[in-house]
């Protein structure tokens, strides 16, 4: 009795460690996998630049910066694709993400589904890059975002980051 009431923690912790790096060498495959399909729709260096996911009450905004502010062409690449982003995202063609993330990407089917001026998008210059902002007074197409950006964070890697709206957190 005592040596299986001591084994089973030891065989525990053994199937922890043994399934972490599988899981971590999942998520690491997944991202590359996203890198070399990313390239076929993003026309800057991955590698140079910063996803920054940042939901918000009403959607979410997109802001891709480069790594190097006095990378200028990196930023017209970020400018340039962002622009179309919103014009498309904006139409409801979602080809691009769907491409890069899969069909299956959660939230994806939620906000190609979404009818005409349920999902606005809108384009702006920052310092560095640009971002899109992501609007929608109908809940399932916020909480789509929501989901979709989560998922892109954890494809992104190390190349993207969550971002966070201070509207969001409630002050007591």
């Amino acid at each position: 009795m005592r040596i299986q009431s001591a084994i089973g923690p030891m065989v525990s912790a053994l199937l922890w460690v043994a399934v972490v790096p599988v899981d971590a060498a999942a998520d690491q495959a997944r991202q590359e996998v996203v890198r070399e399909r990313g390239a076929d729709v993003m026309p800057f260096d991955i590698e140079k630049v910063t996803h920054v996911f940042t939901q918000t009450k009403s959607g979410g905004t997109l802001k891709v910066i480069a790594k190097s502010e006095n990378d200028a062409q990196q930023i017209a690449m970020i400018r340039a694709h962002l622009k179309d982003i919103s014009s498309k995202f904006g139409r409801g063609d979602f080809s691009g993400p769907a491409h890069v993330h899969g069909d299956d990407m959660p939230g994806l089917s939620d906000l190609s589904s979404a009818k005409p001026g349920e999902l606005q998008a809108h384009y702006s210059e920052v310092s560095g890059g640009a971002t899109v902002r992501f609007f929608s007074a109908q809940p399932r197409i916020v909480s789509a975002l929501h989901v979709r950006f989560g998922a892109q964070v954890a494809d992104h890697g190390s190349d993207a980051m969550v971002g966070h709206d201070h509207s969001m957190t409630h002050h007591k």
